[in-house]
């Protein structure tokens, strides 16, 4: 997890490079949550490029969080939740340390047409997964902590504990004349811990678009037409025995 051998984009954030271990079972979606999808489930489509099997988007994490939320009333056995980073990161990845082709994998800003696309219409990762670069960013569950990696645990890691220091800067970036610049975004601190978002979305460069890469803004709030999310679940443990 972290920067890739090689990546001479990598932040500060995304260093060290570490090995974790994901030892409890689980499965993400194939696809980014659908505008059909939060529809059918929310009764509503905040989405601000509109399209039933584009991405949902212009959600804040908190709205993420409440659609997973209703899934779990469902009680069909498992339990429904933003990945962690680690989680993320290690479906993205799909068993690679290689960065893939952008163009083959991705909606980004160099061929997006700056709009969402419906999902799965580029290649997918090794393990199936569709649009996890590119599209939409992608809310998960960790808090950011700028030095995280230096002193996360080696299984199953869930990012740092509310109120921990080395929040550090948020980064954004604007579009100007044509070019991509990287923007400081707000400042985290002790109880002020900022989300964060993974993947990329339709209108980052390159350069952003990296398995490593980590965005963090100014809190669970934000709602903007790049980030979605895509969901993930647990099967529960039973826990009745059987009767005779």
């Amino acid at each position: 997890m972290g920067c890739s051998t090689g990546d001479d984009a990598c932040d500060a954030d995304e260093k060290p490079a570490h090995r974790v271990q994901m030892t409890k079972a689980f499965e993400i979606g194939k696809y980014e949550v659908t505008q059909a999808q939060w529809q059918a489930v929310m009764g509503s489509n905040p989405s601000t490029i509109k399209g039933d099997e584009r991405p949902v988007e212009t959600i804040s994490k908190t709205d993420a969080q409440d659609f997973l939320a209703r899934l779990n009333t469902r009680n069909d056995g498992y339990r429904y939740h933003l990945p962690t980073e680690a989680e993320w990161e290690y479906a993205a990845r799909a068993g690679s340390n290689r960065a893939p082709s952008l163009d083959e994998v991705a909606w980004y800003a160099a061929n997006s047409g700056d709009e969402t696309h419906p999902v799965g219409q580029k290649k997918s990762n090794a393990w199936g997964l569709y649009d996890m670069l590119g599209n939409v960013r992608e809310w998960v569950e960790d808090l950011y902590g700028r030095d995280y990696y230096g002193n996360s645990p080696a299984a199953d890691p869930t990012g740092p504990e509310p109120g921990a220091q080395g929040a550090g800067r948020a980064v954004a970036q604007q579009q100007q004349g044509g070019q991509f610049q990287r923007r400081n975004f707000g400042r985290g601190g002790r109880g002020r811990q900022l989300p964060v978002v993974r993947g990329g979305g339709w209108d980052n460069a390159a350069n952003f678009v990296r398995f490593s890469a980590r965005y963090h803004y100014y809190g669970p709030p934000l709602r903007v037409s790049d980030i979605g999310f895509r969901a993930a679940r647990d099967p529960i443990p039973s826990t009745g025995g059987s009767s005779k």
